[in-house]
């Protein structure tokens, strides 16, 4: 379906269409329901790091730790103190009143197993950086548990309170066997300690949860108000927020300016434009695996980046609050700077790079995509005219992070949110370390991170940082474009606040 442009008509079409077939939500149902494009089928932090699993990690588990955003202190939540033996060891006294899912207690047994379930060579957890910084985890009394890091890493609380989710002791140990003969942890049912409880997925339809009933009492997080969370996948935006006015669903994000800016007029909902801690860049395959031996050559890389007028789509695509980067981080993360080389918008300066490298004629790449289409296709409009014609190829996101990580992309428009870890070494750690997300295995990139990872001292790491930024900006291994802005769109029933670490805290949301 598609909207007419400049109009409301086209959607209270679709939502006159789809008002007899709107699920139960709202208030009356005690349901909140919320929707985006993405199907979810794994429930699990440790085995899907999509955003949507990001959002129900902190609604279906606990971290250890709790990131107070109002005074950005870390604050207890499965651990009441914590104090550093020394660099490399933490012990951690832990609450005694919570209970898992199943009914079972949470203990320093569950904790300890999921360290040491998480840090095994064969556990597969997605995202490596959230967990490679530990060695293991041990008990030490009966509230007790001592934590051995890898090696001294002063952003330890951030992870702490960010990817560090408790399970049951033994949770998956009988995990199913994949094809592959291996066992598949993503597959096992969820079991947490959070606020909402996991209650069944209908892959590719809807995931609903919970109250959980006997969630801990004067924790950061507070009381489940709303009685049932249910989210949807619903591919096409229209139909999301035709859903939204005929009350199928109660809450929407990524709505397009221009429709947002419409729905905002009509006064049947909510619409707020809220910075996020996702970036959105450009990954350039710099080394030519993919065999585009055009952007081994640095004067390709800094036309692209001089090439696109990044303001003008942070201004006219993406919203108010976004601001246009420099450095492959978010400003909001401890040790990101932007004292690094810039790519003023110039089209002459590209083509005169181009021409340099011997592409004064043009030249002609793939571009890879997964969101937001018409941002890239303003990135591919840009690129254009200078000479540069891009071939759009526009995937899901799970078959197209395969393709990065095989070196296949000359360029992919990504985005990356940090799991929200207002740290730097959640993008410079996980993109810069030569892992299979780095674009340039520069060997002196990867020692700069690893001096800014491990260094006690803030100043110390902040400088180690800078000369790794330095150097990514100077070869142009990304192009950094903007920081993420979403709008979003929500029934005049919900009591919701939108928050910069793109973690919506639905289990904070009530009805009016």
């Amino acid at each position: 379906m598609r909207l007419m442009r400049g109009s409301a008509l086209g959607l209270t079409a679709v939502a006159l269409a789809l008002a007899a077939h709107s699920a139960e939500a709202g208030k009356a149902d005690d349901t909140l329901v919320w929707t985006t494009d993405r199907e979810v089928a794994v429930i699990d932090p440790y085995y899907n790091n999509t955003r949507e699993l990001v959002i129900m990690g902190h609604l279906g588990w606990d971290a250890v730790l709790f990131y107070n955003l109002d005074t950005e202190e870390y604050e207890p939540l499965l651990a009441t103190e914590w104090t550093y033996v020394d660099d490399t060891t933490m012990d951690l006294t832990l609450r005694e009143d919570v209970v898992f899912h199943d009914g079972s207690s949470f203990g320093p047994e569950d904790l300890a197993y999921t360290i040491n379930h998480v840090t095994r060579e064969d556990a597969g957890v997605l995202t490596a950086q959230n967990v490679e910084w530990l060695e293991s985890a041990e008990v030490t009394g009966e509230n007790t548990v001592r934590i051995h890091l890898d090696e001294p890493f002063p952003a330890a609380e951030a992870y702490l309170a960010g990817a560090i989710f408790a399970v049951p002791e033994g949770h998956y140990d009988d995990a199913p066997m994949g094809p592959d003969g291996k066992p598949d942890f993503a597959a096992v049912d969820p079991v947490g300690t959070g606020p909402y409880k996991w209650v069944e997925t209908v892959p590719g339809e809807r995931v609903e949860w919970a109250a959980n009933e006997d969630y801990f009492e004067g924790g950061p997080k507070g009381q489940p108000e709303i009685a049932n969370i249910t989210f949807r996948t619903l591919k096409d935006p229209n139909t999301q927020m035709a859903e939204l006015m005929t009350g199928g669903v109660d809450w929407i994000w990524d709505v397009p300016k221009e429709q947002a800016e419409r729905l905002e007029q009509s006064g049947q909902v909510t619409v707020e434009n809220a910075k996020t801690m996702r970036i959105s860049y450009l990954h350039l395959d710099a080394t030519g695996t993919s065999n585009t031996e055009a952007l081994t050559d640095k004067r390709v890389r800094q036309a692209i980046a001089h090439a696109i007028d990044r303001e003008s789509i942070a201004r006219n695509l993406v919203g108010p609050a976004s601001v246009v980067i420099h450095s492959a981080c978010h400003p909001d993360q401890f040790g990101c700077t932007d004292d690094v080389a810039q790519y003023s918008y110039d089209p002459d300066k590209a083509r005169q790079l181009l021409e340099e490298a011997g592409y004064g004629d043009g030249l002609e790449l793939d571009i890879y995509a997964y969101r937001q289409r018409e941002f890239t296709e303003a990135v591919i409009g840009d690129l254009r005219r200078v000479g540069i014609d891009a071939n759009l190829n526009f995937l899901q996101y799970a078959a197209l992070r395969d393709l990065v990580w095989g070196g296949e992309t000359p360029i992919a428009h990504m985005t990356w949110g940090s799991s929200s870890i207002p740290d730097v070494s959640a993008s410079l750690g996980h993109f810069f370390e030569g892992g299979r997300d780095d674009p340039a295995k520069d060997d002196a990139v990867i020692a700069a991170v690893k001096r800014g990872d491990t260094s006690i001292e803030p100043e110390a790491r902040e400088a180690a940082y800078k000369d790794a930024l330095s150097i990514i900006a100077e070869e142009a291994y990304w192009v950094p474009m903007f920081t993420y802005a979403k709008y979003y769109a929500y029934s005049n029933d919900l009591n919701f606040e939108a928050t910069a670490d793109e973690i919506p805290r639905f289990y904070k949301a009530s009805w009016k």
